[in-house]
């Protein structure tokens, strides 16, 4: 068997042993190994056993994950999450559908903070979805408001696969956090307008609730005004220059866990539970990394990323359409996968074909545009069925609506998206237009 054959039925035999349930970084270890014992035989294995691991766990920029998983919980833990969708309940709720746009809103804040989408989502999901209920909302855009808004946290930054990102395609952390920002804007504001289109087909889904006069929002703004001057601090420090992201990660989980420590229902135990969690998933985030890492290298051995680039080149597609192939695989995979996995398994095969089209643009515009776009459709591969993890959290948690409402509650926000993805896409001065700007 040739070397491509093998890299080509690597990849059904790793969806398999994923539909089986094992760990995705303990599949693409497996896997990577078992493949580069044919190509080279287990020798190598030991080898890169010993040395991968030590050269992926000492990466300073891999430092930025467990600080920024770190200032996630500490902001779940602590009330940010409810003091944010009260206050942007406080703003909005008097509009028709208002408490489900001050949802999405709370769910952008707190995704700035936290920087997961499922983590924003079951957070967001505690503290609005018994609010929206109690107000009279239907079971299907209250569900389908709290899966797409979760989608916001991997997307505005920090996103710690905006990250992980970075980090394989070698590109610098703070110009893919600028890039994504106004991406991120357009996709809160994109699912407020669903909302507001869908209310007026619908109004009795979400009724407008009594004006809260500036007196009251004031007061609430009270709870939330050092949230968001951390965040402002932490971020502008990265843009400025001022720290690494690693130090405003630092910056973002010491003042994140020192707002928390002075909230009278935060003791020891819940001390204690951050740092649990953020071990855990740490520890998960690490090995599906050292697993990427033994699968990338295989994939590396049988050149089929070398082979795929030069079936593009030679077949003379279009840039465009080469992109646009790769984005509806991506919508394809998110009805499947989680979208961690589907960025470690894919980008070490598409990104150097990428880099070797003409769009007009240089080579680091290229990366952070794809990158951009990659993120966004993996986003929508969050809410898209059958599989979409977010509407799955969020129906757990409402118990009462049934998986078939909550997918119709998604649809109006998959329609902004597609719409987002055809301008992202399309003109891709609006991705780079804050890094032009900037640098």
């Amino acid at each position: 068997m040739d070397r491509e054959t093998l890299g080509i039925i690597s990849f059904p035999v790793l969806f398999a042993l994923l539909a089986l349930r094992l760990p995705i970084g303990l599949a693409m270890l497996m896997v990577g190994a078992g493949g580069t014992s044919f190509i080279a035989g287990w020798l190598p294995i030991f080898s890169v056993t010993k040395t991968s691991a030590w050269h992926l766990f000492s990466n300073y920029s891999l430092s930025v994950i467990p600080l920024f998983l770190l200032m996630g919980n500490f902001a779940s833990r602590s009330g940010m999450s409810k003091s944010l969708f009260q206050f942007a309940s406080a703003c909005l709720g008097h509009l028709r559908g208002g408490v489900a746009m001050a949802a999405v809103g709370a769910c952008g804040g707190f995704g700035a903070i936290c920087g997961s989408s499922l983590a924003t989502a079951a957070t967001m999901g505690k503290v609005a979805l018994p609010e929206l209920r109690r107000l009279g909302y239907s079971g299907s855009l209250s569900t389908g408001a709290l899966a797409a808004g979760g989608t916001l946290g991997i997307l505005i930054p920090p996103s710690v696969i905006l990250i992980i990102y970075s980090i394989l395609t070698e590109q610098n952390i703070v110009k893919m956090f600028l890039a994504a920002f106004f991406p991120g804007i357009l996709a809160a504001l994109g699912y407020i307008l669903a909302i507001a289109v869908y209310v007026r087909i619908f109004p009795a889904s979400g009724m407008a609730q009594a004006r809260i006069p500036w007196r009251g929002r004031l007061s609430k703004f009270r709870d939330i005004w050092h949230v968001i001057f951390l965040f402002s601090f932490m971020l502008g420090g990265i843009y400025l220059g001022w720290f690494t992201p690693t130090e405003g990660a630092a910056v973002g989980a010491a003042g994140t866990g020192i707002i928390a420590l002075l909230q009278k229902d935060f003791g020891w135990s819940g001390l204690l539970n951050v740092i649990q969690s953020t071990a855990i998933t740490s520890g998960m985030i690490f090995l599906i990394l050292l697993g990427a890492e033994f699968f990338n290298s295989f994939i590396a051995l049988t050149q089929l990323p070398n082979h795929l680039a030069t079936f593009v080149l030679e077949g003379e597609f279009s840039p465009f359409v080469v992109v646009a192939s790769i984005l509806l695989l991506y919508v394809f995979l998110g009805c499947l996968m989680d979208s961690m996995a589907m960025i470690l398994l894919t980008i070490p095969v598409f990104f150097p074909v990428i880099m070797t089209l003409d769009f007009g643009l240089n080579a680091e515009e290229v990366a952070i545009w794809f990158g951009i776009l990659t993120l966004i459709v993996v986003e929508v591969g969050l809410i898209t069925p059958p599989v979409g993890l977010n509407v799955f959290v969020i129906n757990k948690m409402a118990g009462d609506v049934t998986i078939s409402e909550t997918f119709k509650g998604v649809l109006p926000f998959l329609f902004s998206d597609f719409i987002r993805v055809i301008l992202l896409f399309s003109f891709p001065g609006l991705t780079l237009f804050m890094l032009r700007v900037m640098y």
